[in-house]
């Protein structure tokens, strides 16, 4: 079985999950968004959102192969890109901080590693381009699949919450710990990157 991690580029975002490339929850306001699902034009933001990040910051995700299959991606970059950040009421991201948008996991490929190797690779990318940490704002209420991921879930794999709230708290995962994760972390990766899975209801928050 090859297994092979990439960065995201225009040429592999059809690879994509549908929901997830043509989903723009992040990358644009809450009111430009809803303006961009009810216009059609929600993959071509998708596009130009992930076409400006590479060319003014660099690489924001990975996307996982298995014998060429995609079966995974994570999506990352500094809240300065990132819209819908600003609205959450525990935000701003700290300034050594990178803002972790989303991952998945294919359901039928978690188990195997993936979860592990895909948050160590970003970890190492931005270690090296002189980041400390990544953080998230987790659902403290989730119930179901979306946009946001599960605040348990990020705290089972060493996330610490920085900002606490009752539905949004802020998370904080120091890089430099992930490098030496083994694979007793691998259930609670699963639960975290299988936690992303059907189109966001477009909402201020």
């Amino acid at each position: 079985m090859g297994r092979r991690l990439v960065p995201l580029t225009l040429d592999n975002l059809q690879d994509l999950p549908q929901r997830c490339g043509s989903c723009v929850f992040w990358e644009l306001d809450p009111v430009s968004g809803e303006a961009a699902v009810k216009g059609g034009t929600a993959t071509l933001e998708k596009e130009a959102w992930i076409s400006a990040v590479l060319l003014d910051w660099g690489s924001c995700g990975r996307v996982a192969y298995v014998d060429d299959a995609p079966v995974g991606f994570v999506l990352y970059a500094p809240p300065a890109y990132v819209p819908r950040s600003s609205a959450f009421p525990t935000s701003p991201i700290s300034p050594d901080a990178v803002q972790l948008i989303t991952a998945f996991i294919v359901p039928g490929y978690q188990g195997q590693g993936l979860g592990r190797v895909m948050v160590q690779t970003v970890a190492k990318d931005l270690l090296r381009r002189g980041f400390k940490a990544i953080e998230a704002f987790g659902d403290a209420r989730w119930k179901e699949p979306a946009c946001l991921l599960p605040a348990d879930h990020l705290r089972a794999v060493g996330f610490k919450t920085v900002r606490s709230h009752p539905a949004h708290p802020r998370l904080r995962l120091e890089l430099r710990s992930t490098l030496s994760w083994k694979e007793d972390v691998e259930m609670a990766l699963d639960r975290l990157l299988g936690a992303v899975q059907k189109e966001p209801v477009l909402r201020p928050l």
